[in-house]
């Protein structure tokens, strides 16, 4: 089969002909129809290469057919088009996960590939209304931004829900996902045509954290928010405390800005804040976010699309944070 190949020592994806990997007793093989990137990968090559094999294929999202059952895996799931869970082995504590727990792509062999074999309680029915691209955009983001609103967050119906970094696929899944909830969304970017497809897609306002004077101005707008979700840490997360209302909640799942400033501890504890942090979910979790995606009808925003051949254009693209959505890698026919 051929798959896109990350190199150790040189930092790039070659696209290889490699073995199609074996299927062990309780696992399915899946052709992969299409996957799709996330900063994860870029994370990985950068912070965690000296712990990985001299070579890996990539990638936490994807989307396909099962085409052949290992020893005792359920028979029913032949020919059925999947969504792969892409957090694995995640423990008994719904709070954390243990120490065994690892995402798909990074070190185990992932989504960059014609063929993937994986056990067969990490596979979920596609929801019948999305394209295999559009399946292969929602595992890792969707994940994540249900666990943040509804599981952290404890998003309520009517609560005033501010999105930080409005672009990214996390960000529009917990837009998406908030605005079918009944919640009140705003969002921010620092990019006026992303604040603008936002509020196409169901936010009722945004501010641009570019300009002066942004968080004043929204706290105007909006009256501040009971729970904010955010992906950018960075200086900015003191204006986030200034945002929220008293009693409120800040999820924190990404740290794109880099650092946390110095806080004032004050406005935390007189404001009655809780800053929770959180990553992935459990399997329930994956569970719940897909059958969500499917009662609501809910479609995930693409970028674009690259062909395997081409996935080194791909992670440019994701270097350059023009993106509004996510970004397919779809595999030869």
């Amino acid at each position: 089969m051929k798959a896109a190949v990350l190199n150790q020592h040189t930092f790039t994806q070659h696209i290889e002909e490699v073995q199609i990997p074996e299927i062990l007793p309780h696992h399915v093989l899946i052709k992969i129809k299409a996957a799709s990137i996330n900063h994860h990968e870029l994370w990985s090559i950068k912070e965690q290469s000296k712990r990985s094999p001299a070579s890996i294929i990539m990638g936490s999202d994807g989307a396909g057919e099962v085409v052949a059952p290992g020893l005792h895996s359920n028979p029913h799931l032949m020919g059925q088009e999947v969504i792969i869970n892409p957090s694995l082995d995640w423990g008994n504590d719904p709070r954390t996960f243990g120490k065994t727990y690892h995402i798909l792509g990074f070190p185990q062999h992932g989504t960059f590939a014609e063929y993937l074999a994986i056990h067969e309680r990490y596979v979920v029915k596609k929801p019948p209304h999305l394209s295999l691209e559009e399946a292969a955009a929602i595992p890792l983001a969707g994940l994540t931004a249900y666990r943040a609103l509804f599981t952290k967050g404890q998003l309520k119906k009517g609560d005033k829900v501010l999105i930080t970094g409005i672009g990214g696929g996390a960000a529009l899944l917990a837009l998406a996902f908030a605005v079918h909830a009944g919640a009140e969304v705003y969002v921010s970017s620092g990019n006026e045509e992303k604040l603008n497809e936002a509020l196409k897609a169901g936010a009722k306002g945004g501010a641009n954290y570019k300009t002066e004077g942004w968080a004043e101005k929204l706290m105007k707008t909006s009256g501040g928010f009971d729970l904010i979700i955010d992906s950018a840490s960075g200086p900015g997360f003191s204006e986030l405390i200034y945002l929220a209302n008293p009693g409120g909640t800040i999820v924190l799942y990404g740290r794109t800005a880099g650092m946390l400033p110095v806080l004032d501890p004050q406005q935390i504890f007189l404001k009655q804040l809780s800053i929770l942090g959180t990553s992935m979910g459990t399997e329930q979790e994956f569970e719940a976010m897909v059958n969500f995606v499917s009662l609501h009808q809910i479609k995930p925003v693409i970028d674009s699309s690259y062909p395997l051949a081409e996935i080194q254009h791909a992670f440019k693209k994701m270097k350059s944070g023009d993106q509004f959505g996510k970004i397919i890698i779809n595999m030869p026919a």
